[in-house]
């Protein structure tokens, strides 16, 4: 019971993580149009998360062995509400970087600390099923983070209530992290022998743990058997291995699952759903179906086995993804506008439905909203034909709008609902799809395909290609659907899911049912790969 509750409480950074992760989609929305928001400035609001946990997965190895896994946890939940309360009192776009990369240092180190400290502290025969625990917690947050745009989306400031929310739970879990035992393998390393039986005592309820005892043990032994470096050599095949693994977190970021995770509610609105509420509640459908995917991929992977669920997921991801691309073809939205004219649209409806208790005039109202488009496009060109519509606008037509203005005041009666309906299914297709296959079955054959002595040195660096790969995706997404619009975005999705079948085909090993020693052949030119598994 011990064991659980403290792996339970654990798991908490998981949600936490979740909940930063998929809070940005709905929160975006809301202050793009406070602080006028550049689509740059949108990517760096939603990157600075991931710049601070890049920076942290190249150190926080270090960090958890240096001052325990459980210390580090605390530390990453004090940072978290120290984040949160930069957020919630900032009143500028510099703060909420600073906010964010603080957030980002917090999941980041947690993530590492939690993962660790649950599989040190669980006994052999559930270390799989507690493990898992983190992973089921992140995708229940980033559900909650969605529904949370939802109920706040129409609330003044109600992105304060998002970040905040979070902050209570980080308070509690510092605190009851704070009256749990620590890991008994970091005890040990440490040379607190005797504190390292008596945790394990409380922990199994029982004192006859010698045995585990001599085995965490010989485990660090182990560890000394393997630099750094051998990561890179031929030694054992490392080499081999660690391209295997960098390749493969290299496809679960460019096949565009972050971006969707990020983006969502913004992605929403180009298709057609027009106001935040809309696109919030379907994104919260995102969330929904990322948990119910997740529980089966979780349950059955041991008898479908991890290289089956990649399969399925890559196969059906490049479907639906050419299903949304076509789709979106057809939609006569442009991309762009929703992502440069979303401070437009929020104020020009806000205005137009208080425009009764004002003094102001439809014309004031709109040669204002046309000034105030000119500021947050700032070094944005303005065509002879909008000069046009913004003279005519100051003039005595008060019902004359620009071009701009009309797209976003009818723009939702330009898609047809079976267009829009059909481009949301296949974005919740790619998304289980993900769930299933990329999402948790890349880190399970990574955890799988390296000896226990340099697994953890090998998780930090491809966790570490991982960040750094969903930076510059994450970075860059917004202005690259600028540029080619959001339909070949998706195709080139596409090309990346195809490129990630034929990898997992060709190269990655099937590991159901392998309890000793599973012998690889990764192709007709590369040697024969050995490497322990344990089921």
């Amino acid at each position: 019971m011990l064991t659980f509750l403290s792996s339970s409480i654990a798991a908490i950074s998981g949600l936490l993580m979740g909940y930063e992760l998929g809070l940005i989609s709905g929160a975006l929305l809301q202050l793009s149009g406070i602080l006028v928001l550049s689509c740059q400035q949108q990517e760096m609001i939603v990157s600075a998360l991931l710049i601070g946990a890049l920076l942290t997965s190249l150190t926080g190895g270090f960090l958890i062995d240096q001052y325990g896994r459980r210390i580090a946890i605390i530390i990453a939940s004090c940072l978290l509400v120290l984040g949160s309360l930069i957020l919630i009192l900032c009143a500028s776009y510099r703060l909420l970087i600073v906010g964010r990369v603080a957030i980002g240092v917090s999941i980041s180190l947690s993530s590492i600390a939690t993962c660790v400290y649950i599989a040190e502290i669980a006994p052999q025969d559930r270390r799989g099923l507690l493990v898992s625990l983190n992973e089921l917690m992140i995708v229940v947050g980033i559900l909650l983070a969605y529904i949370s745009n939802y109920v706040f989306t129409n609330v003044s400031h109600g992105w304060k209530y998002m970040f905040g929310l979070v902050m209570p739970v980080g308070v509690l879990q510092a605190v009851a992290m704070y009256f749990l035992p620590p890991s008994p393998r970091f005890l040990v390393m440490k040379g607190y022998d005797e504190a390292a039986s008596k945790v394990l005592e409380r922990l199994r309820a029982t004192s006859d743990i010698s045995e585990e005892l001599t085995v965490i043990k010989s485990s660090l032994k182990d560890e000394h058997q393997y630099s750094f470096l051998d990561l890179f050599r031929s030694k054992d095949n490392m080499r081999t291995r660690m391209l295997i693994g960098l390749t493969l977190v290299f496809f679960v970021q460019t096949t565009g699952q972050p971006n969707i995770l990020f983006y969502a509610s913004t992605v929403l609105k180009s298709v057609g759903f027009q106001s935040n509420e809309a696109a919030s509640l379907a994104s919260t459908g995102v969330g929904v179906v990322k948990v119910v995917s997740t529980i089966p991929a979780t349950l059955f992977v041991d008898k479908v086995g991890s290289k089956s669920f990649l399969l399925i997921g890559s196969s059906i991801m490049s479907v639906s993804l050419v299903s949304m691309g076509l789709v979106n073809l057809k939609l006569d939205m442009n991309f762009t506008s929703i992502c440069r004219n979303q401070s437009l649209e929020d104020s020009l409806f806000h205005r137009l439905g208080n425009q009764t208790a004002g003094n102001e005039t439809p014309k004031e109202i709109f040669t204002n909203m046309t000034l105030y488009s000119r500021t947050s496009l700032r070094t944005a060109e303005l065509s002879k034909s909008e000069e046009q519509n913004r003279t005519a606008l100051a003039g005595d037509k008060p019902s004359s709008v620009s071009q701009t203005e009309s797209r976003i005041l009818t723009a939702s009666y330009e898609v047809p609902a079976a267009l829009k309906w059909l481009s949301l299914a296949s974005l919740l297709t790619y998304v289980a799809a993900f769930s299933i296959g990329l999402g948790p079955m890349s880190w399970l054959v990574l955890s799988e395909i390296f000896p226990g002595g340099i697994r953890g040195r090998a998780m930090a660096l491809t966790s570490s290609i991982n960040w750094g790969v969903n930076l510059l995706i994450s970075l860059t997404f917004l202005t690259i659907t600028d540029l080619i619009g959001l339909p070949w975005v998706c195709f080139i999705y596409t090309v990346m899911s195809l490129a990630s079948l034929a990898f997992v085909i060709l190269f990655i090993p099937e590991t159901k049912g392998y309890k000793i020693k599973l012998l690889i052949l990764i192709s007709s030119n590369l040697p024969i790969l050995t490497f322990q598994s344990k089921f």
